[in-house]
């Protein structure tokens, strides 16, 4: 039994037209945009910290972006890309870089899910 390259051909086709439905990444400030809600800061399976967005019959699941959190006056908190939490002392990371940066975001206001964009990096969907 012999499989014909237009036979081959049509079946490609029909994947890659199936394929982009499966699983489309979007991204947080779209999705912001159409009203998602954004749940509490959660660890998905594999143990990437990110947010639950959902709009009641769609989900998805943002990957959180930041690397650093302020705690509080003494101490911050730095994210591994394997999802582990490192305390740093934030009066030797402020000395370091000049002083406090405005664009690191609050530690409570990550778990609360008062995210900005720029903390937020891909969301796909839950299965």
């Amino acid at each position: 039994m012999s499989i014909s390259f237009k036979q081959l051909a049509a079946v490609a086709v029909i994947g890659l037209a199936v394929v982009p439905g499966i699983a489309q990444a979007e991204s947080f400030s779209k999705l912001a945009g159409q009203n998602y809600a954004v749940g509490k800061l959660a660890k998905s399976k594999a143990g990437a910290y990110g947010w639950v967005v959902s709009n009641g019959s769609k989900q998805f699941f943002c990957r959180m972006d930041a690397s650093l959190a302020y705690v509080s006056k003494k101490e911050m908190v730095s994210f591994t890309t394997s999802g582990r939490m490192i305390k740093v002392d934030r009066a030797t990371f402020d000395a370091r870089i000049g002083g406090p940066d405005p664009s690191i975001p609050q530690w409570s206001d990550l778990q609360a899910g008062r995210v900005k964009p720029a903390d937020v990096g891909s969301c796909t969907p839950v299965r």
